[in-house]
This record gives structure tokens, sequence and C-alpha cells, in this order.
């Protein structure tokens, strides 16, 4: 890559790929795997004086022990809200209201809903993949353009097989991720 014009776009493809990456990780940790965890309520909204606010600005998301996640709004009077919140976000949880905190207990997984989430762990993964793809797409448009504007071809050659590494560098980390996942998904 001897083409000083070509540093900006390779800078451009690892910045959006880990972000791909980053986001890929992301929802696979708001996927269940039977452990309680705080951030599988991120989804979670709550009618907070008319707006619609993240759980977490309204509460404290605890998680006690494996199977159990605590909520305790700052506020007493946002019990109902946080509860209501819980429900109509559709996660599959049933929320208990003991009238100072809201609880959270996941029951265990069966095969069938293990099966069920690796089908949505596979989808997210596919998902990733996609969207590095198209990263891939866009900076080698990028890289045709910078060659019409008098790169040199065995230049964009060069940069066009360095893409394709990098990008299937990042497909076999998206893999990683997954294997892990589903690993986890199905030890019972």
């Amino acid at each position: 890559m001897s083409d000083p014009r070509l540093k900006p776009v390779f800078d451009s493809l690892k910045e959006l790929m880990d972000k791909a990456i980053d986001h890929a990780a992301s929802e696979f940790t708001k996927i269940r795997a039977g452990k309680a965890h705080p951030s599988m309520l991120d989804a979670v909204k709550v009618d907070y004086y008319g707006q619609l606010v993240p759980l977490n600005q309204v509460g404290s998301v605890n998680t006690p022990d494996a199977r159990t996640i605590t909520i305790t709004p700052w506020e007493k009077n946002m019990l109902q809200a946080i509860e209501k919140g819980i429900i109509i976000s559709n996660l599959g949880f049933a929320p208990s209201n003991d009238g100072t905190m809201i609880r959270v207990i996941l029951p265990p997984l069966t095969e069938e809903r293990r099966k069920e989430i690796v089908k949505k762990v596979k989808a997210e993964s596919e998902n990733a993949k996609v969207a590095v793809r198209n990263i891939r797409k866009d900076i080698n448009e990028s890289i045709k353009k910078l060659q019409k504007e008098g790169l040199p071809e065995d230049d964009a050659k060069t940069a066009e097989q360095q893409v394709q590494k990098t990008t299937d560098g990042y497909i076999k980390r998206i893999d990683e991720l997954t294997a892990a996942k589903e690993a986890e998904l199905m030890h019972v």
C-alpha cells in the first residue's frame, strides 16, 4: 500500500468493521444464556412522566445471583411503570413487584428453548457478516473511485486484495464469537 491516498480508506475499513464486531458482541450479550445479566433489560423502556426512557435511567439494575435480576427504582412511584415496561418489552420475563423492588426470575432453559436461542444467535451473526460485507463493498468502491482519480491499477488491485483479507479476518472473528455463544447456550 504505497499510495498515501489509501491510508484513510484502510483506517475507515478497520474502524467500521470493528464497530460491526462490537455491535454483534453487544447483541450477543442481550441474548439470554441462562445466566442473569443487567444488559438483558437494555431494551426495556419505561414511561417516566410521559417520556419513554431506558430502564437503567429510572432505577438500579443488579444481578444478586445467576438467575435473578433486581430493579430498585430511584422513585417508589415508578414500580408499576417499570413492571409494565418489562412486560411490554416482550422479552419473556415475568416481573414480580414486592413493594420496594422488582424481581425478574429467569426460568431454566429447556433444550427446545436453547435451540431457538441458537437460531437467534445465528441470525444476529449473519446480520454482522452482511454488515462486514457491505463495508467491504463500500471500501472497494472507494478504491475504484481513487483509481479513476489516478491511483495506479496495481495499487488498486493490491488494496482490494488487502480489503478481502481483512474482511475474511473479521468474518472469522464473527464465527468465533458465534461459536462461543452457541457453546455457552448449549452448556447445561
